[in-house]
């Protein structure tokens, strides 16, 4: 990433030299490239989606267990909502 440097003129207002800059930093793209990175989320890793899938059929293992075992009704069944 490229740095955009603007220093104020002698006799510049600081708006006037604001308003330089940022006309700067719009035409050299650096807005639009850091807007086009908003919203965006890196995938998890290989490691990461195996540990998460590892972890949801132990729970499940873990929940039909109970549920067997009669310490836990089906109708108490824990959710996010």
């Amino acid at each position: 990433m490229s740095h955009i440097d603007t220093q104020r003129k002698k006799g510049e207002s600081f708006e006037g030299a604001f308003r330089r800059f940022t006309l700067r930093f719009r035409l050299s793209g650096k807005r639009q490239e850091v807007m086009s990175g908003r919203y965006f989320s890196k995938k998890p890793s290989k490691n990461r989606t195996q540990e998460s899938a590892l972890r949801r059929l132990e729970m499940g293992a873990k929940r039909d267990h109970l549920i067997r075992t009669g310490k836990l009704k089906e109708e108490e069944r824990g959710g996010r909502r």
